[in-house]
């Protein structure tokens, strides 16, 4: 089926504005350049003297020449090279008949112009005002423009595509197969819409895209306008609002105006979550210009006027903290989740962001693919750049397989700080500190596997063990909780099995912090407690003010059954983590010894380290 093509409005340029501010310009140069010839041009430095007195020095002697030009008179005296004064006679006779007698006085006549004067004169005076009433009225011009963006604030800001050349499509989105297809119908019904209206079919109103941040909700917002050939409005969710009361209902009204002129067409509302919060939620009250704004997206999705084939795309990352009205059928009618690409997925998206770039023969992205486990489209993005500006670093015109592991390491974990410097003692802490995470990590049997161990410094931490999943998992149980449990108190029990408990230091700060979010998270929201088994008390995350203004939904007692049962969670895991680490001492004490002379080792040399480790009995768990 044939559609007209698309005629995108050009923006309007502002080369007019530009040309009439050089107009000002000039013309105010124009006008310094006029006073600063009137100034020169006017021989301020001579005398005007009374024409009488003219000719009585001239008949005395002390006049040596006199230039006539029309009736304007220029004295020279004896003794002087320059005019040292002036003068005006009468119109009408010559200078001898009104009383010049001395024969000697040289008297030079210069024809003179009084036209040209006069001209010169009025043009002296009348340029000055032409140049000060341009320069006024490009003043106001400006001020008049200034006005109309004033009164412009409730114009919609959404930007216009759809007329670009270069195009996206499905085909440059790698992965998210799923959502892809969902989102097809939308491109069918875009290209063909009397095929679904002859069956009587109605297309979704709005498509909302979930998921987490840099999975490419955007990009694939983007590739259904690219496929559909269809105009393309842009904006954000906090566009909408500003200081001003009203001015987000009128962009919003604004915006889809412009999308049915245009129609049929995409509006793509990025981080809706802006302004599509839950009202009633006491923020503002009832006439908070937020929810202003959101009741106008409501009417102008489904209210009186049927039939407008406008789709609108909304992209969140928040999709519980939305208004229930939002999505409801007749609006949102389609939830498409884009989660976190699995090894599949990750491999065609780093084939993607490579494909333009110079690749050694050694580069292994399939290997990058499986180890960068929870990474998103924009992570793997990052990567392929990091890696080239590592290679373009070195002078190297391909990317080798050193330059994309370096890239990898530096995003995941963050760039190596070889300039801290260390003292010998923090050294040996540090290495203790990592090899019992390393220990724990290898012989509890529901821990992930080691890739690496260094005690050089990286982003904010003096050492790192990296431990990565051996696959992609999307469900873990209490057993494998447990061990990531005792695995993260590994470096502090290291630390205090081999300087005591009263020498432990400060480097188990974050591990200690994230044990303790794993395990109340155990508790309270994934039910894995004792007492408090099959139980949560989950609370809503969005709605920051009900947690502080509305009580808590379960009692003081149960607040205190749940701080119980985190302890219990950290003490069992400290305790599991101690008799691994005691039973296998000599393994610790190897690797810390090689991580002290090569700082970094890597997974095959630290699995032949802890190889033989034992697995104490009692810290089995059943």
């Amino acid at each position: 089926m044939d559609r007209k093509p698309f005629r995108g409005k050009a923006p309007k340029s502002d080369k007019g504005r530009r040309g009439f501010k050089n107009i000002g310009f000039v013309a105010l140069l124009i006008l310094i350049g006029l006073i600063v010839f009137a100034s020169l041009s006017q021989p301020s430095n001579l005398k005007d003297i009374p024409f009488s007195q003219v000719i009585e020095r001239a008949n005395s002697g002390t006049i040596k020449e006199i230039d006539i030009s029309g009736n304007d008179l220029t004295v020279t005296e004896k003794g002087q090279d320059k005019p040292t004064e002036k003068s005006h006679k009468e119109p009408g006779s010559s200078i001898y008949e009104q009383g010049l007698k001395n024969r000697d006085v040289v008297v030079n006549v210069k024809p003179g112009s009084s036209a040209g004067s006069t001209w010169a004169n009025i043009g002296i005076s009348i340029l000055p005002v032409l140049v000060i009433s341009l320069v006024l009225f490009f003043m106001l011009r400006s001020a008049q423009g200034q006005g109309n963006q004033a009164l412009s604030f409730g114009k919609s800001r959404a930007r216009l595509y759809g007329n670009e050349r270069e195009k996206v499509t499905f085909a440059e989105v790698a992965g998210s197969d799923e959502a892809k297809q969902d989102l097809q119908e939308v491109v069918e019904f875009l290209k063909y819409p009397k095929k679904f209206e002859s069956v009587g079919a109605k297309i979704p109103k709005g498509v909302l895209l979930v998921g987490p941040p840099g999975t490419g909700k955007t990009m694939l917002a983007r590739a259904v306008a690219g496929e559909a050939n269809a105009p393309f409005f842009s904006i954000s969710g906090s566009e909408f609002v500003e200081m001003f009361v009203g001015v987000g209902a009128s962009r919003v009204r604004d915006l889809f105006a412009k999308a049915k002129k245009n129609a049929p067409c995409i509006i793509f509302i990025d981080e809706i979550d802006a302004v599509g919060r839950r009202r009633g939620s006491g923020m503002g009250g009832g006439h908070d210009e937020r929810e202003q704004t959101l009741n106008q997206i409501l009417v102008e999705m489904d209210g009186f006027e049927q039939g407008t084939n406008v789709i609108v795309l909304a992209a969140t990352n928040r999709a519980d903290v939305l208004d229930p009205a939002l999505l409801r059928p007749g609006r949102f009618d389609r939830r498409v989740n884009i989660d976190l690409p699995d090894r599949k997925d990750r491999e065609a998206i780093l084939k993607v962001h490579f494909a333009k770039k110079p690749l050694a023969k050694n580069v292994d992205l399939d290997a990058l693919a499986a180890k960068s486990a929870g990474s998103a489209g924009a992570d793997l993005a990052n990567i392929a750049n990091e890696a080239a500006i590592i290679a373009a670093r070195h002078n190297r015109r391909e990317i080798s397989q050193e330059d994309v592991t370096q890239a990898f390491e530096k995003v995941a974990i963050g760039p190596e700080r070889r300039s801290k410097i260390m003292s010998d003692k923090e050294k040996e802490i540090t290495a203790y500190h990592e090899a019992g995470h390393a220990l724990v990590g290898h012989v509890l049997p529901d821990s992930d596997v080691v890739h690496k161990v260094t005690i050089i410094p990286r982003g904010g931490t003096g050492g790192v063990t990296w431990f990565i999943p051996p696959e992609d998992k999307s469900y873990h149980s209490v057993i494998e909780y447990k061990d990531v449990l005792a695995r993260m108190l590994g470096g502090r029990i290291a630390e205090e099995v081999m300087f005591g408990a009263d020498r432990v230091t400060t480097g188990a700060g974050n591990d200690l912090q994230k044990a303790a979010e794993l395990a109340r998270d155990m508790v309270m929201n994934q039910g894995m407690g004792q007492k408090l088994r099959d139980q949560v008390f989950q609370v809503d995350e969005g709605m920051m003010l009900e947690r502080l203004v509305h009580e808590r939904t379960y009692s003081d007692e149960t607040a205190k059954i749940i701080d119980d049962e985190v302890e219990n969670l950290i003490t069992e895991a400290a305790k599991r983590a101690k008799l691994v680490i005691r039973s296998n001492l000599d393994k610790l004490e190897a690797l810390k010894k090689r991580l002290l002379e090569k700082e970094t080792i890597e997974a095959a040399e630290a699995n032949e380290l802890l190889k033989g480790s034992i697995m104490p009995k009692a810290a089995a768990l059943y």
